[in-house]
């Protein structure tokens, strides 16, 4: 059974049930109205034909002479206390017994309704009594036809109108939630064929009337479809690169190893060229590891107090052997400060972010460190003078495997994996902080580093524009 069926069978039969018992909550109140109309008839009859009854000294019981007449749609009989008819009302003469048998033996007045000859009547019996003796019964009679004709008509119409109002809101529930689930059933159909075609640039068109619980979906699937063929085209893209970053130096390593067994002995050269493709190796290796770690969570970070001020002069002065003397690396503005973190990993940002400006920075354009607090947050920025980055490039900086095209075109042979800066994202978001980018093609970028001030207060040496 679909979902569409199914809502439409709920709704339905929630309306039903509602339109049934409006019904009949109706009917009865209707009925009950009708009833004691009726009963007040016979109560105004029964006290009319009761003031006009004389009783003698013997028990007779007798109407004041031509003083009342009843309607002929009223009927009436007067019982003697041996239970022996003594008036009745002329439309009465048909009935052979009391218009109510059990009437005869109340001593309170009593309504039911009886049956006779197919024809339904109300009867009210009322004990007549004087001084507490008992003189015989008053029964006062009129019959239902109306009434029961009312009734029918009533049913006939409440089941006629919520026939109809439950045939209109199952169709109505029908084309309304078809309308609703609509988007539903085109993610079902997109989704099939991405499943079946690998294709995740398809799209799910959006209603942009519509906002709603359905258009929320839509729109947080679409987003979603986004992100996985982002990420598909980047790990599409990191297979191709890493596959050509294994076999350089894989080549270069067989190479070399087959050359020395071809020589029967082994030569500095080759030993070092191994070596250092295996870094590379290892290098490549713990970054996907690392990244790993820190998607799951499960990153390791031995939080302590970091004197901030002496890790930026360490990672100044590694920065500085990396370049080899070919950029002008300087530090332009420094503070003393403390925060809360992982020494280790902070210094593997702030070198990512150092050895990154190197990579894309032309030789002899400056690169700038600098430290600065401000209202309760270090700020650490990296700027330099290299080719900058289009803003679609900058939203793609931080995600796994990505590498900009046109700094890997312009830089051949500089560009990493392409899982730094992830990671320096993850290590400073895991300390409570953020990394914000400000770049312009042709002048250069500047990455600052936002993490939170500790308490602690250590002075440090004061050192401005240093450089290289």
């Amino acid at each position: 059974m679909t979902l569409r069926l199914r809502l439409t069978l709920i709704y339905t039969g929630l309306l039903s049930g509602a339109v049934v018992l409006l019904s009949i909550v109706i009917y009865s109140m209707v009925s009950v109205v009708m009833i004691d109309q009726v009963d007040n008839r016979l109560e105004i009859i029964s006290s009319q034909i009761i003031e006009n009854l004389r009783a003698d000294a013997i028990g007779g019981l007798d109407l004041a002479s031509a003083t009342y007449e009843v309607s002929n749609e009223n009927f009436y009989q007067v019982w003697s206390a041996d239970r022996q008819i003594v008036l009745y009302s002329d439309n009465t003469s048909e009935f052979t017994r009391a218009l109510n048998s059990e009437g005869l033996s109340q001593t309170q007045p009593v309504f039911q309704e009886v049956d006779h000859r197919g024809q339904t009547f109300r009867v009210l019996s009322v004990p007549l009594a004087v001084n507490n003796e008992n003189y015989g019964w008053l029964q006062v009679a009129v019959p239902l036809d109306e009434l029961r004709y009312t009734q029918r008509l009533l049913q006939i119409v409440f089941g006629v109108s919520a026939v109809f109002v439950i045939a209109v809101a199952g169709v109505t529930t029908w084309l309304v939630t078809g309308q609703a689930l609509e988007p539903l059933v085109t993610m079902a159909e997109i989704s099939k064929k991405i499943t079946s075609t690998d294709d995740l640039s398809k799209r799910i068109p959006v209603n942009t009337s519509s906002n709603d619980e359905v258009g929320g979906l839509v729109l947080t699937f679409n987003q979603t479809l986004v992100r996985l063929e982002r990420l598909f085209n980047a790990q599409r893209r990191f297979l191709a690169d890493v596959s050509h970053e294994l076999r350089t130096p894989l080549t270069v390593i067989k190479g070399n190893v087959g050359l020395m067994r071809m020589m029967k002995s082994y030569d500095e050269e080759s030993l070092n060229s191994i070596e250092s493709e295996v870094d590379r190796l290892t290098r490549l290796v713990g970054d996907l590891l690392l990244m790993a770690q820190a998607e799951t969570g499960r990153l390791p970070l031995a939080m302590d107090q970091v004197e901030i001020d002496d890790l930026l002069f360490e990672v100044f002065e590694q920065l500085k052997v990396l370049s080899g003397g070919q950029h002008d690396i300087r530090i332009e503005n420094i503070e003393p400060v403390m925060v809360i973190g992982d020494r280790d990993r902070l210094k593997q940002v702030l070198l990512n972010l150092g050895s990154n400006a190197i990579k894309f920075t032309p030789d002899g354009k400056r690169i700038t460190l600098n430290l600065r607090v401000k209202d309760n947050w270090v700020r650490l920025s990296v700027c330099d003078e290299g080719p900058g980055m289009s803003k679609d490039e900058v939203g793609q900086l931080f995600e796994r495997f990505y590498r900009g095209d046109k700094a890997r075109k312009r830089y051949k042979g500089k560009t990493g994996f392409g899982l730094g800066l992830p990671i320096a994202y993850w290590i400073v978001r895991n300390h409570g902080g953020h990394i914000e980018v400000e770049t312009e093609l042709g002048k250069g970028s500047t990455f600052t580093v936002y993490l939170p001030v500790s308490q602690a207060d250590m002075p440090t040496r004061p050192m401005l524009d240093i450089k290289m």
